[in-house]
């Protein structure tokens, strides 16, 4: 980068033989301390806090001299070798000045970020806002441990101006994408949404497996089980096997039927649940005949070391964590020391890590387990990034979990990675896979094949230590065996039964979280390091829910992914948006320039349309039509539309009724959307007037679902709010009656009050279902019933129970900002009754007026949270004046930082782009 050349040749040279005082930065102020601690008092480490600056995120961030710019709106000049202007947040001030004043005290500048391509940009802009006098070197390491740290001093480098270059890139490449892309969605799909180059395609693939599923028909087919008899004496003298040929013609199962419900092929044996019963009963009484046994060596190599994507779907299947959740857990374990650096494509270990995976292997397991030669593994992830180790335990002697004093989290996730570097350092597993083909004729003439198949493992090898799970519950892991006994070619055996059992064809299942990364992964769209942040920005944007551990997509994906497929196909190809990934590992290389990336991109090249044309070309676009989608079959006349306020079904008459939020597309057929019609929004069900007040009492559906209301009457004051009450799963609109409602309106039951504590326990029925809540202390209740007639002995015997966790998980934050400096613990942005609010886990602080979810940094939190704690708790009993801001406080929060590209940068940078 031209403005880290300038840097260092202002300094005259990036080595050093200094002995004096060095200042190291880090992203995190934890890792600041724990690299502090293995350096010594020559060194002075400082976090950064993360990014220091960025482009602007709105009009308010650009400078007024920019103002006014027809490009000032992107944050890049798109006319001028796409120069960006980065501006540093008003909450980064005091943290640059304070680097800037420890930095006049140093001999030596250490720039310590992760060694990624954003570590290696962050050290960049740090360079470049610091304009430091002296030499600089970039340090990297991926693990925090003594030895890596020292070694990463003495083999410091240059700032690697490719990486960089690849990084900005894609930074210029996102927000053009972005700010072009997401307007054409405000106005003609809904305001406020926001298109992304990853995330965009991220969410067509969600939509086009639900567009699979609405598509699919299930088609229904029979086979048959026998359970044979051994004989005596044999070990298991039962055993199953099943049906595979009538008349040398396959059996015809799940994966011979298309997604129509027609069979694929004609060469098949289709049994339904009449020829299927006839057949079971016709063999009952016939010889089974073993005809071959076929038995062969069984061998099951151990599974790489984790990568980013594999540890991310791994802790899904075997923790229940999100790809978030497994990233902010795994941070916290490499800023500790405990595994080396988490966002990695790679599945190498260094000699060391496999020198000490060899000495635990035979500690543990013993030599019988430890093979002769070190296993090597190789990435198949096609351009792998610079992280050059696989995710592992750190250092060169590996800690046993219970060595690490971790607990919760942390340590289960710790163990997983144990538990696999570990692995992949031991022998094969071995035994035998068996098969025996048995025939059978049945008393109506059909000759029928069956097969049992078995396996035993001899030697668990690697699978004493770890074994993988699986996306599809119903799949066998690797360490099962199934035992079957002893027999030989011509034996004769009895059967016990033979049952006929039928099936339905299942529709293609929805992506999860493991699922979802693994084919972004295996299509190459998007960075490994990134797909953590694009499911949780989905999922927090409302393009994406949760129903279990599945993704699915709500109707508003189904209308922006329309948009973008007609109008911005290439944008959302699957091929496209991999074949950009390519192209920055080029410019990543070195191979190609930033400037001609970003210029084809925008303005096109060689015949494709670039994004600029793209936009300002669109021509007149159908808004209702992009939002409209049939359900069922045309003539059913009966449509989904997406409104402002959700969407709504349609029918002929123009009646409407609102899609209930929980209900997938799918699932929203003729039928169902007939039965939401016969409650269409808006019309009240009159149900009475309530005894005490003698308001008048309604039925009627709402977006939420089913509910009644009491109706103010006109002159009620504003400040009135009538009761409400959502109908239980055992009521409807058509049969509710005013005695029902009653009792949905007089909730929340007050139950009575702790003796202990003096609370009042009340019942209530929330979205989840019917619960207890005691102050903050909620308990779910078994049934509906319960609500109205739980007694107060009851509920106390509830709340002396311990709390029962996993009935719904906890959601997932907004953001991950870092860990808090005042108390050390991480804040993180969650959602909240009263809005977003950051917390440390200890001290929650809500959102000011002027911050927000996307804009709030770790220092504008940690100012929050140290507001909050200096103010104490809320005293309940009187009302409490606002706390005044400090001067410096307001002064931070009203200023804004600039720091446009060094004239240096953009005249160096071009020369070199010229050249």
């Amino acid at each position: 980068m031209a403005g880290a050349t300038g840097t260092k040749t202002s300094s005259g040279s990036t080595s050093s033989t200094t002995t004096g005082r060095r200042l190291v930065i880090v992203e995190s102020p934890k890792k600041a301390r724990m690299i502090a601690g293995f350096l010594g008092s020559g060194y002075v480490v400082e976090s950064s806090f993360g990014h220091i600056r960025d482009l602007p995120k709105g009009a308010d961030e650009i400078p007024a001299k920019y103002k006014g710019l027809p490009w000032a709106r992107l944050g890049v000049n798109i006319d001028d070798h796409f120069d960006p202007l980065y501006v540093v947040p008003a909450d980064k001030k005091a943290q640059i000045r304070k680097l800037k004043d420890l930095l006049k005290d140093a001999d030596e500048l250490y720039l310590a970020t992760d060694e990624d391509r954003e570590g290696e940009a962050i050290a960049w802009h740090l360079l470049d806002e610091l304009k430091p006098k002296v030499p600089v070197r970039r340090m990297v390491f991926h693990e925090i441990t003594p030895k890596a740290i020292q070694d990463a001093v003495s083999s410091a480098r240059d700032i690697n101006e490719a990486l960089v270059d690849a990084q900005e890139a894609r930074r210029i490449l996102d927000r053009l994408y972005g700010y072009e892309v997401s307007p054409v969605l405000w106005k003609k799909v809904m305001p406020k949404l926001s298109a992304g180059r990853v995330q965009s395609v991220a969410i067509r693939m969600v939509v086009d497996r639900e567009r699979e599923r609405i598509a699919f028909r299930s088609a229904s087919y029979w086979d048959l089980d026998a359970t044979l008899d051994a004989g005596e004496g044999r070990t298991p003298r039962q055993f199953p096997s099943r049906l595979v040929s009538v008349d040398s013609r396959r059996v015809a199962q799940g994966r011979d039927f298309a997604a129509t419900g027609e069979l694929k092929s004609g060469t098949t044996v289709h049994l339904n649940e009449e020829t299927a019963t006839a057949l079971a009963a016709a063999l009952r009484d016939s010889q089974f005949t073993v005809r071959a046994i076929e038995s062969k060596p069984y061998t099951r190599k151990p599974y790489a070391p984790f990568r980013t994507t594999t540890l991310q779907q791994e802790a899904g299947r075997k923790l229940g964590m999100s790809a978030s959740q497994t990233m902010q857990i795994a941070q916290r374990l490499y800023e500790n020391g405990n595994i080396t650096y988490m966002r990695t494509d790679s599945v190498t270990l260094s000699d060391t890590a496999i020198t000490a995976a060899r000495a635990q292997v035979r500690e543990l397991y013993g030599a019988s387990y430890l093979p002769d030669k070190p296993r090597v593994y190789t990435s198949k992830v096609k351009n792998a990034q610079e992280a050059h180790e696989a995710i592992r335990p750190a250092g060169e002697v590996f800690q046993t979990p219970a060595q690490t004093g971790l607990t919760g989290a942390e340590y289960r996730l710790y163990e997983l990675v144990w538990m696999r570097t570990i692995a992949s350092q031991m022998k094969d597993a071995e035994g035998r896979s068996v098969s025996i083909k048995i025939d059978a004729r049945a008393s109506t003439g059909e000759n029928c094949e069956f097969t049992s198949s078995g396996r035993v493992i001899t030697f668990h090898g690697f699978l004493k230590a770890y074994v993988e799970g699986a996306d599809d519950p119903s799949a066998e892991t690797d360490d099962r065996e199934t035992q079957l006994p002893n027999v030989a070619e011509g034996d004769v055996l009895p059967a016990i039964e033979v049952l006929a059992s039928g099936h339905e064809t299942k529709p293609p299942a929805r992506y999860t979280e493991a699922t979802l990364i693994r084919e972004l992964e295996e299509r190459e769209i998007g960075r490994p390091s990134t797909y953590a942040s694009i499911i949780g920005t989905i999922q927090a944007r409302g393009y994406i829910y949760k129903k279990g551990t599945a993704l699915v997509p709500a109707w508003l994906a189904f209308a922006v992914v329309r948009l973008l497929e007609e109008h911005f196909t290439r944008l959302v190809d699957y091929a496209f948006t991999a074949g950009m990934e390519d192209i920055l590992d080029e410019v990543a290389a070195g191979h190609l320039q930033r400037e001609g990336v970003l210029g084809r991109f925008y303005f096109g090249d060689d015949g494709v349309e670039g994004l600029h044309s793209m936009v300002n070309d669109l021509g007149e676009i159908d808004a209702r039509e992009m939002s409209t989608f049939p359900v069922g079959p045309p003539d059913s006349g009966i449509v989904v539309r997406v409104g402002r306020y959700g969407p709504y079904v349609e029918g002929s008459e123009e009646a409407r009724a609102n899609v209930p939020e929980d209900l997938p597309p799918d699932e929203l057929t003729v039928d169902k959307a007939l039965e939401l019609l016969s409650q269409p929004s808006g019309v009240e069900h009159d149900l009475g007037t309530t005894p005490d007040t003698g308001l008048k009492v309604v039925a009627k559906a709402g977006r939420f679902g089913p509910y009644v209301t009491e109706v103010l009457p006109e002159d009620a004051p504003k400040s009135a709010k009538p009761r409400t009450g959502s109908l239980l799963k055992s009521m409807s609109l058509d049969t509710i009656t005013l005695d029902d409602a009653l009792k949905l309106l007089s909730l929340p039951r007050v139950v009575g009050k702790d003796p202990e504590s003096g609370e009042e326990i009340t019942a209530q029925n929330g979205r989840y279902g019917p619960y207890l809540k005691k102050g903050t202390d909620s308990r779910s209740l078994q049934s509906e019933d319960q609500m109205f007639d739980i007694t107060l002995d009851e509920a106390l015997k509830i709340y002396s129970e311990p709390k029962q966790r996993g009935r719904r998980a906890a959601a997932p934050p907004l953001k991950e900002l870092g860990e808090d400096p005042e108390s050390g613990k991480p804040v993180v942005v969650k959602e909240g009754r009263f809005g977003p609010y950051v917390t440390d886990g200890e001290t929650n602080a809500t959102l000011r007026k002027d911050d927000s979810v996307e804009s709030i940094s770790l220092l504008r939190a940690a100012e929050l949270l140290a507001d909050k704690r200096a103010r104490g708790p809320v005293k309940k009993t009187a009302k409490k004046s606002p706390a005044k801001k400090t001067t410096a406080a307001k002064k931070t929060a009203a200023k804004k930082t600039t720091a446009k590209k060094s004239a240096a940068k953009k005249t160096t940078k071009a020369a070199a782009k010229k050249s």
